[in-house]
C-alpha cells in the first residue's frame, strides 16, 4: 500500500510543522468533545437546577472517568502497536491489529455497560454523594452507561485512524456528534423535561452516530489494512502486545480516578454549594486535560511511527518538540482560565453566588500550575510509544495517585477546605514531572535497539566532523 501524505509528514520533513498539523485537529476535537459535555452541564444547570448540576458534574463524572477512561487508556495499546507497524510498512500486521482492536472495543463496551449500570448506586454511596443529588446521579449514570458499546467503538476507531496518521476524520465525526448532542439536549431536557435522563440519552444517541461513522470509515480503508468485521479473528501475539502496553495505561488511569474519587469524597463533605462550584470548575478543568492528552497522542504517534521506521534521530526531536508544544499550550491555557474565571464559572452557576465563589477559588488554586504536568504527559507518552509501559505507570501511581490518597487520608479529609483539597494537584504534578525528567535523562527508558542506533549515529557524526 502506498504511504499516505499524513504518514510521510510523520517520518519525513519538518517535525514542528508535522506535529502541529497532527495536533491541531486532535485539539479541536477535544474542544468539541468538551463543548458537548459542557452542553449537558449548562442546559441541566439552567433548566433543572444546582442539584442536577452537582449530579452531572460531581460524583457521576468521577465514576464515568474511572470506568470509561480505563478502557480508553487500554485502547492506547492498540494505537501504539498499529503506529509501530504502520511506520515500519508492515501492513498485514496493521490489518490484523485493526481487527483485534475493534473486537476489543466491542467486548470492552459490553463489559462497561454491565459494570456501570450495576455499580452506579454502590459507587455513589461510597463517594458520600449528597442526598439531594443521589437520585439524579443514579438516573444519569444508568442511562449514560447504556451507550458504552458505541462509545468504545468510536474511541478505538479514532485512535486507529490517528495511529495511521489521520486525525481529521475523528474531528469531523465529533463535530457531527456535538451538534446532534446539543440539539437533543435541548429537545429532551427543555422540551420533554426529562431532566438528567434527557442529557444522558442525548449523549448516548450522539455517540452511536459517531460510532457508525467510524465503522463506515474502517470498512473504506485500503484493502490491505481493512478489517474483516464480518469474520473477526483474534491474533494472539498482537493482542498480547496491545494488552502489554494498554493494561498498565488502563491501570494508571483507574488509579488516577480512584485518587480523584477520594478528592471528590472530601469535596462532598463541604456541602452542595461547594460540590456544584467544584463541578463548574471541573468543566473548565476538563477542557485542559484532553488538550494535554492530545499532545500526548501526537507525541506517541510520532515517536511510535519513527521508532517503527528505525529513525531514532526523529524520535528524540519529536520528544523535544512535543515538550515545547505542551509547555506553550499549558501556559496560555493557564493565563486564559485564570483571567476569565468569573464569566466562565458563571456560565454553569445561574447566579448562585456561593457556587460561583467556590468555583472561582478552586480555579485559581489549580489552573495556574498546568505547566508543571508537561514532563509527565510527554515523557510517559514517549515511553509507551517504544513499548515501555510499566515504568511510567509505576512513576505515576506512586508520585501522583498514591501521594494524593495518602495526603487526603492523613490530612485532607479531616481538615477539608478548598485550599487543603486543591493543593494536592499542583504539588503532585510537580513531583511526578521531576521524577520523569530524572528517568528520561538517565536514558534507561530506551529499548536496546534504539540506544545502539543512537550510539552508531553519534560515532558517524563524530567521524564526519573529523
Amino acid at each position: 500500500m502506498p504511504k499516505t501524505l499524513a504518514h510521510d509528514s510523520i517520518i519525513e520533513g519538518s517535525i514542528w510543522k508535522g506535529m502541529l498539523r497532527f495536533f491541531l485537529p486532535i485539539m479541536l476535537g477535544t474542544l468539541l468533545q468538551q463543548l458537548y459535555n459542557m452542553a449537558d452541564t449548562v442546559i441541566v444547570s439552567r433548566f433543572v437546577g444546582k442539584e442536577a448540576l452537582a449530579a452531572v458534574g460531581g460524583s457521576s463524572a468521577i465514576i464515568i472517568f474511572l470506568l470509561v477512561n480505563f478502557f480508553v487508556a487500554l485502547a492506547s495499546g492498540a494505537s501504539v502497536v498499529i503506529a509501530q507497524h504502520y511506520g515500519a510498512g508492515r501492513y498485514e500486521l496493521v490489518r490484523r491489529g485493526v481487527q483485534n482492536a475493534m473486537v476489543l472495543a466491542l467486548a470492552s463496551g459490553a463489559l462497561l455497560t454491565v459494570v456501570g449500570v450495576a455499580a452506579a448506586r454502590p459507587l455513589l454511596t461510597l463517594l458520600r454523594t449528597t442526598a439531594d443529588t443521589m437520585e439524579f446521579s443514579v438516573d444519569y449514570l444508568h442511562f449514560y452507561f447504556l451507550g458504552m458499546i458505541p462509545s468504545m467503538i468510536y474511541n478505538m476507531g479514532s485512535g486507529i485512524l490517528r495511529a495511521m496518521g489521520d486525525p481529521k476524520k475523528p474531528l469531523m465525526f465529533l463535530a457531527v456528534s456535538m451538534v446532534l448532542n446539543i440539539a437533543l439536549d435541548l429537545l429532551f431536557v427543555v422540551v420533554f423535561q426529562m431532566a438528567v435522563i434527557g442529557a444522558a440519552v442525548a449523549t448516548t444517541i450522539a455517540q452511536t452516530v459517531s460510532a457508525i461513522l467510524v465503522l463506515i470509515t474502517m470498512l473504506r480503508l485500503p484493502e490491505n489494512v481493512r478489517p474483516d468485521l464480518r469474520h473477526p479473528q483474534i491474533n494472539g501475539e498482537l493482542l498480547r502486545r496491545m494488552l502489554q502496553i494498554g493494561l498498565p495505561s488502563g491501570f494508571q488511569s483507574a488509579m488516577y480516578n480512584i485518587a480523584n474519587m477520594v478528592v471528590q469524597t472530601a469535596v462532598n463533605s463541604l456541602g452542595t454549594d461547594v460540590v456544584a462550584g467544584w463541578s463548574a470548575y471541573r468543566k473548565l478543568d476538563d477542557i485542559y486535560w484532553p488538550i494535554s492528552n492530545a499532545i500526548g497522542i501526537t507525541v506517541m504517534t510520532f515517536v511510535g511511527q519513527n521508532y517503527g521506521a528505525r529513525r531514532p534521530d526523529r524520535v528524540k526531536r519529536s520528544i523535544a518538540t512535543g515538550l515545547s508544544i505542551h509547555l506553550i499550550v499549558s501556559v496560555l491555557f493557564s493565563a486564559a482560565a485564570c483571567l476569565a474565571r468569573y464569566p466562565l464559572i458563571s456560565l454553569f452557576a445561574k447566579g448562585e453566588t456561593a457556587v460561583i465563589q467556590a468555583g472561582v477559588t478552586v480555579t485559581l488554586y489549580t489552573c495556574l500550575f498546568y505547566a508543571l504536568f508537561s514532563c509527565t504527559e510527554v515523557f510517559a507518552a514517549t515511553m509507551r510509544a517504544v513499548g515501555n509501559a510499566i515504568k511510567p505507570t509505576i512513576i505515576t501511581l506512586v508520585f501522583v495517585c498514591l501521594l494524593r490518597i495518602v495526603y487526603l487520608w492523613l490530612y485532607g479529609l479531616d481538615h477539608a477546605s478548598l485550599l487543603s483539597i486543591a493543593v494536592v494537584f499542583p504539588v503532585t504534578w510537580a513531583i511526578s514531572s521531576g521524577v520523569f525528567l530524572i528517568y528520561y535523562n538517565s536514558g534507561r527508558w530506551m529499548p536496546r535497539l534504539m540506544r545502539r542506533q543512537l550510539a552508531e549515529d553519534a560515532v558517524r557524526q563524530s567521524l564526519h566532523r573529523s
